[in-house]
């Protein structure tokens, strides 16, 4: 039943003209359709976060004093054309103690519906409190317009999607927001960077899945490992059919190598999220320039350094402003279900609230729970 609502959207949208990145974010397989159900499994197998004692103190006044985790309230989610979130988003609400009211976009409005039917009839048999999911089924843009400004009921809005919704929720939502960014994603290879790891790691980066926000979007390389790493990565890359945008000193290195898909990077090419086989390659003369490159063009999302030196590594940790941070890995990782966190509603790039994965415990707040014997302010 899902996978034939999903194949209607799919053909519908391939017919209609969707791009590639948006067309492999709506499928789902049979293997996509597991992996949603062990994720969920992954989720309900978590410890319940509600109810958790954060801490606890007496005073000298003999005041029992503790903070406790509780849920938000109410969630509503708005999001485009991925079915999966029907899901992590209704089973992650529903762990943390929290209702769900969902609108996914059109264009999967079919494959919404059959997920969203699953998880309530789910609920009904496991005496979950009626209306706990909730989907809109209408496709009316103005409906969007009426949940932003539902404050009062709907304690905190997810927008999962583009830059473009992201913004028209941020900046019109009555409630708090709590938003994913978009994924502007480096690798950097370090002069002392193992030149076969490098290659594997961008090339998974990059390849593995990239119509996705964690996928590599620019490779910086030091200029002493340049000749050497620019060739070979390429390579591999030219097998999956990437198309390189390449700066001065990437293209000179580069233009020798046959079969190769070259253009010359612009200033457009520096802070893209391509969202598909395109990476902006970019020579650097040192640490320094990796970090203010990133600093100048990243999104705050995902970056990555490959070094065998110790303090660069831990330089690169320290000094890069994102969420997720690593040296020697694949920014592919930076999933809810791969830190082991079940599923996600997002990578969050703010600061404040959630930040990167964001799973149960970000879809909580607390309470200070005060327990006195007749105490009295002086």
């Amino acid at each position: 039943e899902i996978l034939a609502a999903n194949k209607i959207d799919y053909d519908e949208a391939k017919a209609s003209g969707m791009g590639e990145a948006m067309l492999d974010r709506l499928m789902l397989s049979p293997a996509r359709l597991e992996g949603i159900a062990q994720d969920t499994k992954t989720v309900a197998a978590l410890p319940d976060p509600v109810g958790e004692v954060l801490e606890t103190r007496t005073l000298p006044n003999g005041l029992q004093i503790s903070k406790k985790r509780v849920p938000l309230g109410v969630i509503g989610a708005i999001y485009e054309s991925r079915p999966n979130v029907t899901i992590d988003i209704s089973s992650l609400c529903l762990k943390s103690g929290n209702a769900v009211i969902l609108r996914g976009g059109k264009e999967a409005i079919n494959s919404n519906t059959a997920l969203a039917r699953v998880a309530q009839e789910a609920c009904n048999q496991a005496g979950v409190p009626q209306g706990t999911i909730q989907l809109i089924e209408s496709t009316e843009r103005t409906l969007v317009n009426q949940m932003l400004k539902m404050k009062g009921i709907i304690d905190l809005m997810i927008p999962r999607g583009g830059a473009g919704l992201i913004k028209l929720v941020s900046e019109n939502a009555a409630m708090p927001v709590l938003t994913g960014g978009i994924g502007v994603c480096h690798t950097y290879v370090d002069k002392s960077a193992d030149l076969n790891k490098a290659v594997a790691i961008a090339y998974n980066a990059k390849v593995q899945r990239p119509t996705v926000c964690n996928a590599l979007d620019c490779l910086l390389v030091h200029n002493q490992v340049a000749q050497a790493y620019l060739p070979a990565i390429a390579k591999e890359w030219a097998k999956a059919g990437v198309e390189m945008h390449c700066d001065e000193r990437a293209m000179a290195i580069l233009k020798p190598v046959p079969s190769l898909k070259l253009a010359p990077a612009t200033d457009e090419d520096w802070g893209k999220e391509y969202l598909s086989l395109r990476a902006a390659i970019k020579v650097v003369n040192s640490l320094d320039e990796a970090l203010e490159h990133i600093e100048k063009y990243g999104s705050g999302h995902s970056e990555a350094i490959v070094t065998e030196d110790h303090s660069a590594a831990t330089r690169f940790l320290n000094e890069v402003d994102a969420a997720c941070v690593y040296a020697n890995a694949s920014t592919r990782f930076t999933d809810g279900s791969q830190f082991g966190l079940g599923a996600e509603i997002g990578i969050s790039t703010q600061k404040f609230h959630a930040r990167g994965p964001m799973a149960l415990k970000e879809l909580t707040s607390y309470k200070w729970i005060i327990q006195g014997n007749g105490q009295v302010r002086p």
